[in-house]
């Protein structure tokens, strides 16, 4: 079943006004307006949030509009701006998201995201990404997905909260309580349905449909089908002008797993004669299945570094041709590689004795494109003594870093091989306050320490926040009597207890310390409490 995602930006003009002004924008909280000329009227085409608490609506002559709201920004429309930064924003989430995405203009974008939103963690956490990427971006948006473009476009302008994903298979119905605007439906004709007596598209769908076409014309019947999910409303998706792209047509219709294999090796061996070319290999590629019912069904796929092998690409796309559905037949198969990068020749081996080098990037390219290449990443030193900030995820084929420097991590003192998301609290049992302790509960396992080695003690990085100032931890290799090793740490030296109970307390010696120049006085070094931390293999 397609599932499409329809983002709404109800503020799309202003946004992309204050966007451009940059540091010379108003402030947010001003009221934005955008005027144009309707005839010889001069009337608010777009405003945002600010103008409408203030009362404006669209269509408003600016006169009036200005005379309501004191100190009201007036900022002359830009139509065709508009249309070129919404088709930019279609790229991105062509990049990012489905291989089939468009501009839904004036204010909106269309994604075809059947079968991708695994690859970004499942449906909801996908739409709710999209428009926290959007707000961090300063574009408010709207986002819901649905079985239709008309029922993703109506839940996205009409829904009730800003990210909405609906069932599966649930659309039909969900949608019949919408009011008869979600239907895109001209305002004349909107407003004639409710001189009728319609408000909600159920009252619609249950109504006889010839008298309905006979007095509104066949737009009415069209656009409540297209909605309900029966009747097929494609999407042309946006492609940029610099694509590498190759396509095939068909004088028959083909449906067969075998025949879509062979056609998609030979689209593969183009694609790459033309990669070869220009000297890019692919980074991403999208083949697009265009139906005889108006239908489009894609595929895509990525590759840890680029490439232009024909048999590898040709097997990551035939992998996924089993989740295709070809209904009554294929008339048009493209591809394109939407991701290219410069790919120089080179020269694999120099002699008969020089070892090849270990190439694993057609593992990673077949996990990646299996689970997500967000879900598979590697670890890389960082320059910090604060262990949980010591590594950092970075993708399985970027380039080594950190290995310029000297001591990534500290050599004499060994680190675990399991490292906890966050320290995790545990009882402990210790004959002295700045000993190993001599057993400890975690949890709800009491285990008694039958060796250990420490301590090794780590300090605060105090130049990042004041809080680290005069922060401690001791660390402990412990072995407990079943043969496990686990590392744990102590919050404090394990001299003084805490003298400074109170937040304000703390603060305050701390400012005192740093006036007296006692940066190295032990004032609070920690709560004294144990934490269990990592685990050893």
């Amino acid at each position: 079943m397609p599932r499409v995602v329809s983002l709404f930006l109800p503020s799309w003009s202003t946004d992309r006004v204050r966007r451009t002004l940059g540091g010379a924008a108003p402030p947010a909280e001003a009221p934005l307006v955008l005027t144009g000329r309707e005839g010889r009227r001069r009337v608010v085409l777009a405003l945002d949030a600010a103008a409408q608490r203030a009362g404006l609506r669209i269509g408003m002559p600016a006169a009036k509009a200005q005379a309501l709201v004191p100190g009201l920004i007036v900022r002359n429309a830009e139509p065709a701006a508009d249309a070129r930064a919404l088709d930019r924003l279609a790229l991105w989430a062509l990049q990012c998201y489905a291989p089939v995405a468009a501009a839904d203009p004036p204010d909106g974008l269309v994604i075809d995201t059947t079968g991708a939103a695994h690859l970004h963690g499942g449906e909801d956490a996908m739409v709710k990404g999209m428009v926290a990427r959007l707000a961090a971006s300063g574009i408010a948006a709207w986002a819901a997905i649905a079985d239709s473009w008309g029922a993703a476009h109506a839940f996205a302008r009409y829904g009730v909260r800003p990210t909405l994903v609906v069932p599966a298979g649930d659309s039909t119905k969900a949608v019949l309580d919408l009011p008869i605007a979600a239907l895109r439906l001209p305002k004349t004709m909107v407003e004639a349905l409710r001189v009728l007596g319609f408000e909600r598209i159920g009252e619609l769908a249950t109504t006889p449909r010839a008298p309905l076409a006979l007095r509104f014309g066949p737009e009415l019947d069209r656009r409540l089908d297209q909605a309900m999910g029966r009747l097929s409303e494609p999407i042309d998706p946006i492609r940029p002008p610099d694509l590498i792209e190759v396509r095939r047509v068909f004088a028959e219709p083909i449906g067969a797993p075998e025949t879509i294999t062979r056609y998609t090796g030979k689209l593969v061996t183009q694609l790459c004669e033309m990669l070869e070319a220009k000297g890019f290999g692919a980074r991403r590629l999208d083949l697009l299945f265009h139906r005889v019912d108006n239908r489009i069904e894609a595929i895509r796929i990525g590759t840890a570094l680029p490439g232009r092998d024909a048999k590898r690409l040709t097997r990551l796309l035939c992998d996924k041709v089993e989740a295709i559905d070809p209904g009554f037949g294929i008339e048009i198969m493209r591809l394109a590689a939407t991701l290219a990068e410069p790919l120089a020749q080179k020269q694999t081996i120099s002699s008969l004795i020089e070892e090849p080098e270990a190439d694993v990037s057609h593992l990673i390219d077949a996990l990646a494109n299996r689970v997500g290449e967000q879900r598979l990443y590697r670890f890389a030193p960082v320059a910090s003594d604060v262990p949980e900030r010591s590594v950092r995820r970075i993708a399985p084929a970027a380039p080594n870093i950190g290995e310029t420097w000297p001591d990534p991590w500290p050599g004499p003192w060994p680190r675990p091989s399991r490292l906890l998301p966050a320290p995790e609290p545990i009882e402990t049992l210790a004959l002295l306050p700045d000993h190993p302790p001599v057993s400890f509960t975690w949890r709800g396992i009491r285990r008694r320490v039958k060796c250990a080695d420490g301590p090794e003690r780590v300090f605060g990085e105090w130049w990042k926040r004041d809080a680290e100032l005069f922060a401690v931890r001791d660390y402990f290799r412990v072995e407990d009597e079943a043969g496990e090793r686990f590392w744990i740490y102590r919050a404090g030296d394990g001299e003084d207890a805490a003298r400074f109970e109170t937040r304000r307390c703390r603060a305050a010696a701390r400012r005192d310390a740093l006036r007296a120049g006692r940066r190295g006085e032990d004032t609070t070094t920690g709560s004294h409490r144990w934490f269990l931390h990592g685990i050893f293999g």
